[in-house]
């Protein structure tokens, strides 16, 4: 269905259920996945959060905001890394790329550099959000979908799509089998930041929104099955 994708996980999508650190169970189903795509020959980058780690609001009273965001950017480092060598060891060569530089354990973010893994069939994980502070991962998927010109996103959320209201909270909310950019700023339906979805729109990348939690939901996304939600003009 695609020929490069890029897919956005949040931390808590492979962190322990106690909220902090990294579930092995979790970690597993995700890289099951990833590794069966790009054998099919799909070009896959991943932007990983890391939420399992930092948040903000954590800091919230004794750090500075700009400070907690460079906090959350050396999580997601961490997300990255185990995603890195889980995915190595079934078999397929992986790239973190670093928005912040840490030579030691990733390369720097260069487009070309990243262009070439993807054409070499190398999942290329992009660690450290933009390497600014006030941007979300959402931000960076966009930016980073954008620069490597990805078919679309795949947005893998706690839900399996995009609702009117949360889900989780109202038993009567209605979830939407498509909707526009404009449509899901416009009634702050939760999907992206602002930034993000302005970003998508404006340079044409639908973005996919499904339950991670689903079987093979990831697969299936990719695969071009009607699954979660999908956001596009």
């Amino acid at each position: 269905m695609y020929k490069r994708v890029l897919i956005k996980l949040s931390g808590e999508a492979i962190g322990e259920d106690s909220g902090r650190g990294i579930d092995k169970d979790k970690l597993e189903k995700v890289v099951s996945q990833l590794v069966e795509i790009s054998k099919s020959g799909t070009e896959v980058a991943v932007v990983i959060g890391a939420g399992n780690f930092w948040r903000g609001k954590y800091g919230e009273g004794y750090v500075k905001a700009a400070t907690s965001d460079y906090m959350g950017m050396l999580g997601t480092m961490m997300n990255a890394l185990a995603l890195q060598d889980m995915i190595e060891s079934k078999g397929v060569y992986t790239r973190v790329m670093s928005s912040i530089e840490m030579n030691r354990v990733a390369e720097p973010f260069i487009l070309r550099k990243a262009l070439k893994h993807l054409s070499k069939n190398r999942i290329v994980i992009f660690a450290c959000g933009t390497g600014s502070p006030y941007f979300t991962t959402d931000s960076t998927a966009a930016l980073k979908a954008t620069e490597i010109d990805a078919d679309v996103i795949l947005l893998a959320k706690n839900v399996d799509g995009v609702y009117n209201k949360d889900p989780n909270i109202y038993s009567d909310a209605v979830k939407y089998d498509e909707v526009t950019y404009m449509e899901a700023i416009s009634q702050k339906l939760g999907v992206m930041d602002t930034t993000a979805l302005t970003l998508c729109m404006e340079n044409n990348i639908p973005i996919v929104v499904f339950g991670l939690n689903e079987e093979n939901s990831i697969k299936r996304a990719i695969s071009g099955e009607k699954i979660g939600t999908l956001i596009n003009k």
